[in-house]
């Protein structure tokens, strides 16, 4: 399993990274199974905030709508034409249909700022007067973010960095109506939460199919991208099942990947296939890339959903191992790198990097240097495989591992533990 990043907190007026670590790009012959990824860093879409530590920064940006006139003016690599079909305004159907269902979220929270240590010397105090913070200061920081009605009663789906730590979070649907909004729960591992509002009788999305995408397949986002509400674009669905640390993500998500243009603003809002189904929640953008965004799929995003619903958190499995797919060329590296510590004979597997302390697979007596070859009886083939495998498992329910070390063949039973907040490993 990849290292999950803890460093990605921004400089104050830009939109919160995710930087990738290790970089690929910081030399070329650094060891394959140290390259946990591309050298990218997404973009966070929504109020660009998280308060309680994690992998956001702690600025918001907010485009009012002064500002907001002078974007969009450079040309960027759009879906090709709607094609001429039996329904040629199929996207303006689905766009009555549902739109009335996305809503757009403010979210604010207040920050104490504490004074500068040494300023009250009186010496200092002399000289700048009154010009000395003394005193801790409020203020006040706020975000706006997307959301999808899932029930009529009043639950909301929206993205974690959305509504994280908010003091208050407001609610606006397309006709006006605003509500204050409560957070029934939150995930940070899958960047999912639920809000919900006083109301009845609303207006829902309805929720499709995300383990049926094919790559091709129309999508379409709605959503408050920059400060513009219930904007609509179109695109396809470029590719499914895209492993989070390949695109600098730290979360348990394989994402769905889309040419629609989403921006900052999007996050938490539907992205449609052509029936007007939600297949998944806009989440993130590559930085400086065009026509690169990503979705969470809404099977997963329901899956955590209930899980909030019912208990107001979400529950992971984990083992608590590092682990990369062995190759040739992984072999290679590790077996002529003497600070490796550790070596290869196999050539397929799931080699086991790392063992987390008193973690489920320490006491289950996996180590360093295994290689995972089945789990259930299930070949596996890579860590993903591995990462999917222990997710749709069951808490305090034994997962069988076969493995290899040192030239034999170990059947060990491990039982997952929930996945620890302060943990930074699958």
């Amino acid at each position: 399993m990849y290292k999950i990043p803890r460093d990605g907190d921004n400089e104050p007026g830009q939109y919160n990274k995710i930087p990738l670590t290790p970089s690929a790009s910081k030399s070329q012959n650094a060891a394959p199974w140290r390259k946990a990824a591309l050298n990218l860093s997404l973009v966070l879409l929504g109020s660009g905030m998280t308060f309680a530590g994690g992998y956001l920064g702690s600025h918001y940006q907010q485009v009012s709508p002064t500002n907001a006139s002078n974007l969009g003016v450079s040309r960027v690599d759009a879906a090709p034409p709607l094609p001429a079909s039996t329904d040629p305004n199929f996207v303006t159907t689905i766009v009555k249909e549902v739109g009335p269902a996305v809503v757009r979220i403010d979210s604010s929270r207040t920050v104490k700022t504490r004074s500068i240590q040494g300023f009250d010397d009186p010496f200092l105090q002399r000289f700048f007067g009154s010009a000395i913070p003394t005193q801790p200061q409020n203020r006040v920081e706020r975000g706006t973010g997307s959301g999808f009605i899932i029930s009529n009663d009043g639950r909301i789906l929206t993205n974690t960095h959305v509504v994280d730590g908010a003091d208050t979070v407001k609610v606006t649907l397309k006709d006006g109506r605003t509500f204050q909004g409560k957070v029934m729960g939150e995930d940070k591992l899958t960047d999912v939460a639920v809000v919900k509002i006083q109301a009845t009788s609303l207006p829902i999305v309805k929720l499709g199919n995300s383990d049926k995408l094919e790559p091709g397949q129309w999508a379409i986002a709605i959503g408050n991208p920059l400060g513009l509400d219930n904007t609509v674009t179109t695109g396809i669905v470029s590719a499914t099942g895209r492993a989070s640390n390949l695109i600098g993500s730290d979360k348990r998500v394989d994402y769905i990947q889309t040419d629609a243009a989403i921006n900052p603003g999007n996050s938490g809002g539907p992205l449609l296939n052509s029936r007007g189904e939600v297949i998944g929640m806009n989440t993130a953008i590559i930085q400086g890339a065009q026509g690169l965004g990503f979705a969470i799929p809404i099977n997963t995003a329901q899956r955590i959903s209930t899980q909030l619903i019912a208990t107001g958190k979400a529950q992971h499995p984990y083992l608590g191992i590092q682990m990369i797919g062995l190759t040739p060329e992984v072999k290679q590296s590790l077996n002529s790198d003497p600070n490796s510590g550790i070596t290869v004979n196999e050539d397929h597997g799931v080699l086991v990097v790392k063992v987390m302390p008193n973690s489920p697979a320490a006491k289950a007596g996996i180590r360093a240097g295994d290689v995972i070859e089945k789990l259930n009886d299930q070949p596996v083939k890579d860590a993903r495989s591995v990462q999917t495998a222990v997710e749709n498992s069951q808490l305090n329910a034994d997962v069988r591992i076969d493995l290899h070390r040192n030239g034999q063949n170990l059947s060990l039973a491990v039982r997952p533990g929930a996945f620890p907040t302060a943990q930074v490993v699958e």
